[in-house]
């Protein structure tokens, strides 16, 4: 019985970087008793299974719960797994991390072009099985890099939650009180002709709900390594297509309903404008704090609604102004 010495492939996120060849040797015809006279002694990286080998290919696996209670004399080739779990050093680790498991054996095999390149550890499997449902929930919760920051913000104190929200959600306030000064320098067109006011909210809601739709896809991808670039033209003109099909309808419905169409005209108008302005904040702000190192879930969802509010509500008043009064 020999032990290989240690060797790692360079191989990034596949069996080979996982596989070790410090683990337990025999040949298919050394008995029981010989292999584990050898192993006593010896420092292996795993000891939960033999690999027997023919020259340098595998010809079956022994574990050591079946090695401990087998007979003194029993040969090798009739202990051993001579079908067990292999796969070749280029497959990515978690397809080889669940074949080991579907087989329910404590290691896995990894061969190189036929000849045995080491057995991965149970220690190494169940490490790559956490790292790649990590991944996953990282994927469907949209965050970003990890999901440890996610898990973090879900069960930390109540006084660290208000230090992560309470800056973005001031912004909103000071955003609110401008938007207040905004409406407050249409006073007298609103007084003159108020059923201009009724339109504020269905104006700023829609633009606030494009440019949200688009905030979550952006994060999404972002979390998932798709850049901002490879979505920017389709999600523009997207958000204009949006904001051309919502103001011909109001067009229409306001007209037809109110009988005042240079006011339909004027929410028809905002509206256009305010969905492609929307999605343009939308799409800039996620992957600018995100570039800065921040979570995007925080901030961008409190800056970019005060921004479309603003920007939205001033739209508006002034398209208004110029159509009506």
């Amino acid at each position: 019985m020999t032990v290989l010495d240690p060797a790692r492939s360079g191989q990034f996120r596949t069996a080979a970087q996982h596989a070790s060849r410090r683990v337990p040797i025999a040949q298919r015809d050394e008995l029981a008793s010989h292999v584990l006279d050898a192993m006593r002694g010896q420092h292996y990286e795993s000891a939960a299974a033999v690999a027997v080998l023919d020259g340098d290919r595998l010809v079956g696996l022994v574990t050591i719960e079946r090695l401990l209670a087998a007979q003194p004399t029993a040969p090798i080739s009739l202990l051993m797994d001579a079908n067990p779990p292999v796969v070749a050093s280029s497959t990515v680790q978690e397809q080889a991390a669940w074949k080991a498991v579907h087989h329910n054996e404590p290691t896995l095999a990894v061969i190189d072009e036929g000849r045995f390149a080491g057995l991965v550890p149970a220690t190494a499997l169940l490490e790559v099985l956490l790292t790649e449902h990590n991944e996953d929930l990282v994927r469907l919760g949209g965050f970003l890099r990890s999901a440890s920051p996610a898990q973090m913000t879900t069960v930390e104190p109540v006084l660290r939650r208000l230090w992560h929200r309470l800056p973005w959600l001031g912004v909103g306030l000071v955003g609110a009180l401008l938007a207040a000064g905004i409406v407050g320098n249409f006073e007298a067109d609103l007084a003159e002709h108020v059923l201009i006011a009724f339109f504020v909210p269905g104006v700023v809601y829609l633009a606030d709900a494009i440019g949200t739709q688009t905030e979550a896809l952006v994060i999404r991808g972002l979390s998932l390594g798709i850049g901002v670039r490879r979505i920017v033209g389709r999600e523009i003109a997207t958000g204009a297509l949006l904001g051309l099909i919502l103001g011909g309808v109001s067009l229409l419905l306001v007209g037809s309903i109110w009988r005042d169409w240079h006011v339909a005209l004027a929410v028809a108008l905002s509206l256009l404008a305010a969905a492609s302005i929307a999605t343009v904040i939308a799409l800039v702000l996620p992957w600018g704090i995100s570039k800065l190192g921040k979570d995007p879930a925080f901030g961008s969802g409190p800056l970019a609604t005060v921004t479309q509010d603003l920007l939205t509500v001033m739209i508006y008043l002034i398209t208004a102004s110029a159509l009506v009064v």
